[in-house]
């Protein structure tokens, strides 16, 4: 199967599509060539007729994806305009896993942190191991997650829950963030593979024209978001805050932030 990036090659089983994260040196993190990657893989997928289910894994058992990758932002963000060149990249290629025809599978080891739990919270069932690590670290930049990425979440597992995981910053365990709602299943941490891998083909035996129309008619009863243009464009404000600069700083010489509030 085609894949669109080195980091990201797709595999195939049966009627299964496997999409690894592969880049296990920084726990699997996305540049910002891997986000655009990874909406056009799921694209090409979304259109493949042989399909029954696509699952998504990360490279190795220490991370399903640490999320954006922290390092690079000093060259593809830190400014308004890069921001917003940005965000539409990471918006479309989140949506490009919710709006899949097919059902998609989380298959949740290790490390499943800010932008990696965001992949995860959009796909349609997460199978995770006791002692993975789950939560979205956006607070601790001063970022500020998107609405239509905050949404699914919500639908999920409700407000409280949410406000733990983006104000409280709640990092959850397996047994936590099954408990929580989070995952579908959990496991012991070696049987995390096998499951997603039976759950996965579990759904490729029923209809797949039933399984396509579930899944819109899931996201179609949700309706669209009440919030404007301007309330969306409004997120990416967070980059031109002292707090994000200073923090962003802080990240690299591997300190603590000191917020200010401003």
């Amino acid at each position: 199967m085609q894949s669109f990036h080195p980091n990201l090659p797709v595999g195939r089983e049966g009627d299964i599509a496997v999409v690894t994260f592969a880049r296990a040196e920084v726990r699997n993190a996305f540049n910002l060539a891997m986000w655009q990657a990874l909406q056009a893989t799921m694209e090409a997928l979304s259109e493949d007729e042989t399909l029954r289910c696509v699952v998504l894994r990360g490279q190795g058992p220490e991370a399903f994806s640490a999320g954006a990758d922290i390092s690079a932002f000093a060259v593809e963000r830190g400014t308004r305009e890069l921001e917003d060149v940005y965000a539409r990249v990471l918006h479309t290629s989140m949506q490009s896993i919710r709006l899949c025809r097919h059902p998609v599978v989380a298959m949740i080891r290790g490390f499943c942190l800010g932008g990696g739990a965001g992949i995860a919270t959009m796909c349609d069932f997460r199978v995770g191991g006791e002692g993975i690590r789950f939560g979205i670290t956006a607070r601790n930049l001063g970022i500020w997650y998107p609405y239509a990425e905050i949404d699914p979440i919500v639908q999920t597992v409700g407000v409280g829950v949410v406000a733990e995981i983006l104000i409280e910053g709640r990092i959850f365990n397996g047994r936590e963030a099954y408990e929580k709602g989070l995952l579908s299943r959990v496991v012991p941490d070696d049987q995390v593979e096998a499951e997603a891998m039976a759950l996965a083909a579990r759904i490729g035996q029923g209809s797949p024209l039933s399984a396509r129309f579930h899944k819109a008619a899931l996201r179609a009863l949700r309706g669209p978001l009440p919030i404007t243009a301007a309330q969306d464009e409004a997120v990416n404000g967070f980059v031109e805050t002292e707090d994000f600069q200073a923090a962003f700083r802080a990240f690299l010489a591997k300190q603590k932030p000191v917020w200010k509030g401003r």
